[in-house]
């Protein structure tokens, strides 16, 4: 039972590294940008959308290959 309870925790603690990660990484992604992401998404911006979502997923993979 405290193996499972350890290990649940230990995915706890890599989901929110993960989270942290993608919000960070949003915020300097949206830094670097001459226009609003927040408003281009909220416009319905397909490409908008699409880069986010291509962000979060090279986030992602290149978090698993450091974790």
């Amino acid at each position: 039972m405290q193996d499972i309870m350890i290990k649940i925790f230990e995915i706890l603690v890599y989901v929110a590294i993960g989270v942290l990660f993608c919000i960070g990484g949003y915020f300097i992604l949206a830094k670097n940008k001459h226009y609003n992401l927040n408003e281009e998404i909220d416009n319905h911006n397909k490409a908008a959308g699409i880069m986010v979502a291509g962000y979060f997923i090279a986030i992602a993979i290149i978090m698993s290959g450091v974790l």
